[in-house]
């Protein structure tokens, strides 16, 4: 199992703004002896994974296409959002939603509402505004648009509303990123206000957070490293 852990975190090494690594690069960005890379990648490139050119360096090898294609072909985003939200509701005890940009509109492309009888409901496919709301200040914050009221949103990574769309209920949301280092939606938690002021956030946030960089892993991407954090 460790043989297999550290073979993919030299996998892991590579990415689009280093796609060729020497020897030493692998190295520095995996922490491990050069010996160690060393036999690990015979491996790798006795399966195609890894290709060692003349020069000595080390680039991807065509298996990881060949993979890729195939994830592309079987690819369905609810078979990863689903499970996300339901551990999000365990953890939270709050209704979660996924909210991906619609023109000015914010949808609601997927929902897991919490057993608790008084929580925060909508509907798959509901149109919400982008103006207001933290799943919608997400959106903003991280599609291209930069507004900024919603600078301190790109510097934490989360967006928190407090009775802002609705004066009875509040929500916490995160961006969830692509392969191609896009956004693709935002994931988040909403419920009465009332539980909301009445509990540290840090808990929720944390649990929203995991859920939007476990989501973000899932899809190929890579989460980016945010300022102020939690």
């Amino acid at each position: 199992m460790e043989a297999v852990e550290r073979a993919l975190s030299i996998l892991d090494a590579f990415d689009a703004a280093h796609p060729v690594l020497s020897l030493a690069n692998i190295a520095t960005r995996t922490g491990f002896y050069p010996s160690t890379i060393l036999r690990l990648t015979a491996s790798l490139i006795r399966f195609g994974y890894l290709h060692r050119g003349g020069d000595g360096r080390f680039r991807l090898g065509p298996t990881p296409l060949r993979l890729a294609v195939l994830y592309r072909e079987s690819f369905r985003l609810t078979d990863y959002v689903r499970p996300a939200l339901a551990e999000l509701v365990e953890r939270t005890g709050e209704t979660a939603a996924f909210y991906v940009r619609e023109g000015k509109h914010r949808i609601c492309l997927y929902r897991h509402y919490t057993p608790r009888l008084v929580r925060h409901h909508i509907e798959e496919g509901a149109g919400l505004p982008l103006d207001r709301g933290a799943s919608a200040h997400v959106l903003m914050a991280f599609g291209g648009e930069a507004r900024r009221r919603d600078e301190a949103v790109r510097q934490r990574g989360f967006a928190v509303s407090l009775g802002e769309r609705d004066p009875e209920t509040a929500a916490i949301a995160a961006p969830v990123f692509g392969s191609d280092g896009q956004l693709v939606g935002a994931v988040g938690i909403a419920g009465p206000l009332s539980r909301f002021q009445d509990s540290d956030l840090q808990a929720p946030t944390q649990a929203v957070l995991d859920a939007a960089m476990g989501l973000t892993r899932a899809l190929g991407g890579t989460w980016p490293g945010f300022g102020a954090g939690t």
